[in-house]
């Protein structure tokens, strides 16, 4: 299951996380516009039915006032009819169109009144929909920005995890890769230097008893002297290839005057002006934290000597009560922090990797044709 994990691909999920929010950023717009113009409809509405309202209210009052004139005409139209021989003709006509106006004018107000009615109603149903349209548009718009910011922050932190996890196989694998380099390469000092040296000196012993046969004492002395200085030269040899491994000085000594000597070994086999500044207190610490030092600084240098091409290197180390802190610039080529193959190579990832776990800081500043600075703390723990 963790191996399939690691073969994603983060760049792929990047991808498609991307394409993800870009599509529920784009429906969010959408439910937006949705939303404001249901909200710009609504507010119309609300105008058009409160106009609609006041329409009613005076056609009320129009209604009530022509149903008094239809009644006085009507009432009027009666008595001219019952008494029709005391009114002119005149009078009989118009006391019946005046009654018949009335009642058209009542129709048509009744009509009227009906129609703003049912649009009035209309107008109330269509408020409520819109309304009902404006909250689910509200709540959904809040429940895309809830699964933006998942998108966003959960989601990415995943893919983090992915991409960390990839590069800690990575790095896993490198580290494997670089403990068979390191095999081969003991292998090949220990088979050129006191191997070689061991091998030259059995053979030379076993000639010794030869040459104090055949020419005598003063010849033996001379060859016993030699296969000392062989002896020595490989004595020599194989306590570089035990400091290389671990300094011994290290746990008799303490971080201060171990570095000061790997320093000086370094310069003199370089060339390079490699300068050490110890400030602050003179203490021990655990022997996992002095090793850890002892490996920041030497990682940081070797770095420097391989890639810098630069003249001097300087290192500074500083005690404090609470912290130790790590300095080391060059004034070499630089390089282009932007580019990832360089701050995150494998020398780089491997003391990133040594400070976390000593819950430190580190910070790599450089530029090109300006040098680079390594700059680590880590807090002292008793």
């Amino acid at each position: 299951m963790s191996a399939a994990k690691l073969a994603i691909d983060p760049h792929l999920l990047d991808g498609i996380l991307n394409k993800t929010i870009d599509t529920v950023t784009e429906s969010q717009s959408q439910i937006f516009e949705i939303n404001e113009n249901s909200r710009q409809q609504y507010q119309q509405l609300q105008r058009d039915l409160a106009a609609v309202k006041a329409q009613v209210v005076e056609v009320i009052s129009k209604v009530d006032l022509t149903e008094n004139h239809a009644m006085l005409a009507r009432t009027r139209l009666a008595e001219v009819s019952k008494h029709f021989q005391k009114y002119s003709e005149s009078d009989i006509r118009d006391a019946y169109e005046n009654a018949n106006k009335y009642q058209i004018d009542l129709s048509i107000i009744r009509q009227t009144e009906k129609q703003l009615r049912e649009k009035r109603d209309e107008l109330e149903r269509r408020i409520l929909g819109l309304q009902e349209t404006v909250q689910k548009a509200e709540n959904l718009s809040g429940q895309i920005s809830v699964v933006l910011n998942y998108l966003n922050g959960d989601l990415r932190k995943i893919n983090e995890l992915v991409r960390d996890a990839k590069q800690k196989q990575e790095f896993g694998l490198q580290i494997i890769e670089a403990q068979e380099e390191e095999r081969k390469r003991l292998s090949r000092e220990i088979h050129d230097g006191p191997a070689q040296l061991m091998a030259n000196m059995l053979i030379r012993s076993e000639l010794l008893e030869k040459i104090f046969v055949e020419r005598g004492t003063d010849a033996a002395r001379a060859e016993i002297k030699d296969l000392r200085v062989m002896i020595r030269e490989s004595l020599k040899e194989v306590r570089r290839i035990i400091y290389d491994l671990r300094p011994m000085a290290l746990d008799d000594l303490g971080i201060v005057p171990t570095l000061d000597k790997y320093l000086r070994n370094l310069k003199e086999s370089t060339g390079m002006d490699i300068e050490l500044q110890a400030m602050g207190e003179s203490r021990r610490f655990h022997h996992k934290m002095e090793i850890a030092i002892f490996r920041l600084i030497q990682e940081s240098v070797n770095n420097a000597v391989k890639h810098s091409e630069s003249k001097t290197i300087q290192v500074k180390l500083e005690i404090t009560k609470k912290f130790v802190s790590i300095y080391v610039r060059d004034d070499g080529k630089g390089f282009d922090t932007s580019q990832p193959s360089k701050t995150n190579s494998f020398g780089m990832m491997g003391m990133r990797e040594r400070v976390d776990l000593l819950e430190g800081t580190i910070k790599v500043n450089s530029r090109l044709n300006f040098g680079t600075s390594v700059y680590i703390q880590i807090p002292i723990r008793d």
